[in-house]
C-alpha cells in the first residue's frame, strides 16, 4: 500500500511538472511574439516620426522648431 502511494505521488509530481513545462513553453512563445510585435511597432514609430519631421520641415520652409523636453 505504501509503495502504491509513493508511486502515485511520483506520477502526480511528474504530471504537475509536465503541465508546468507546457505552460512555460506557451508563455515563452507568447513572449517571443510580443517582443516581435513591440520591435515592429518601434520601427513603425521611428519611420512615422521621421516622416512627420520631414513634413514639418517642408511646411515651415526648412525651419523645424525644437520639441520641448
Amino acid at each position: 500500500m505504501r509503495n502504491i502511494l509513493t508511486i502515485g505521488a511520483l506520477v502526480l509530481a511528474l504530471g504537475i511538472i509536465a503541465f508546468l513545462y507546457q505552460q512555460l513553453s506557451a508563455a515563452e512563445a507568447a513572449l517571443k511574439v510580443a517582443d516581435q510585435r513591440f520591435a515592429d511597432c518601434q520601427v513603425v514609430t521611428f519611420q512615422l516620426q521621421n516622416q512627420l519631421a520631414q513634413q514639418q520641415k517642408q511646411a515651415a520652409g526648412g525651419v523645424v522648431p525644437r520639441p520641448k523636453p
